[in-house]
């Protein structure tokens, strides 16, 4: 028990702020192309709780690491509403209103690991700190990784539809429904997992590039 509090502890703000930003990012990008459909329900927010979902959010995470002894873990916040219909060009700005869920994890990290590379220079041996900050990169990288699998509605199917031809993106948009299932099954079989390692292992390598004039400068 003692064990769950502290991983709750943990990871509490880092995923509020990778579940958060995620949502108001599609939000965001949804009004930038047209659609002020989130907006106007107060979804384009900072504020956690209107993208929280209790069941989705707090109740299956805690469930499934709990009886998974922390092998297994899913959760999900309440999806932005987005009418298609209003963005300006629908096929083409779907694929920008998916992206921004993901690249705002990705900056996210971003920061995460910023704050990792400021507590080892600057000295704070606080351990409590620095597996937040380890928390914060895995959180927002796991997260990108697994919007960004190609099965709608995740955000990656959303941008292979709107890549693909409209006869075949018209007949695989069809599979939505079913889309959920289908991804719980590859995660139960841990096929998604030949997915999710490329992914977060290419992303945390950017990462890294990305800061290294910054390491090289600090060290």
């Amino acid at each position: 028990m003692d064990d769950l509090i502290q991983t709750i502890a943990v990871y509490a703000l880092p995923v509020l702020f990778a579940i958060t930003l995620h949502e108001a990012a599609h939000a965001y990008a949804a009004r930038y192309f047209g659609d002020s459909t989130a907006y106007l329900q107060g979804r384009m927010s900072l504020n956690p709780l209107k993208h929280i979902d209790p069941f989705g959010t707090i109740v299956i995470p805690i469930l499934l690491y709990v009886a998974t002894s922390g092998a297994f873990l899913f959760g999900y916040a309440k999806p932005v509403p987005i009418d298609y219909g209003n963005l300006r060009k629908p096929k083409r700005d779907m694929a920008w209103v998916a992206l921004a869920g993901p690249a705002s994890n990705f900056v996210m990290a971003l920061i995460w690991m910023i704050f990792a590379i400021v507590l080892a220079v600057t000295g704070v041996e606080e351990e409590f700190f620095s597996r937040m900050a380890q928390a914060g990169v895995l959180s927002n990288l796991v997260m990108l990784a697994f919007n960004l699998f190609p099965i709608p509605p995740l955000d990656g199917g959303r941008v292979l539809t709107s890549i693909l031809p409209h006869r075949y993106a018209y007949k695989f948009a069809q599979i939505e429904p079913y889309g959920f299932f289908i991804v719980m099954a590859l995660v139960m079989l841990k096929v998604l997992y030949f997915w999710m390692v490329p992914v977060m292992t290419i992303a945390h390598a950017a990462l890294k590039l990305i800061l290294s004039p910054l390491t090289i400068f600090l060290s």
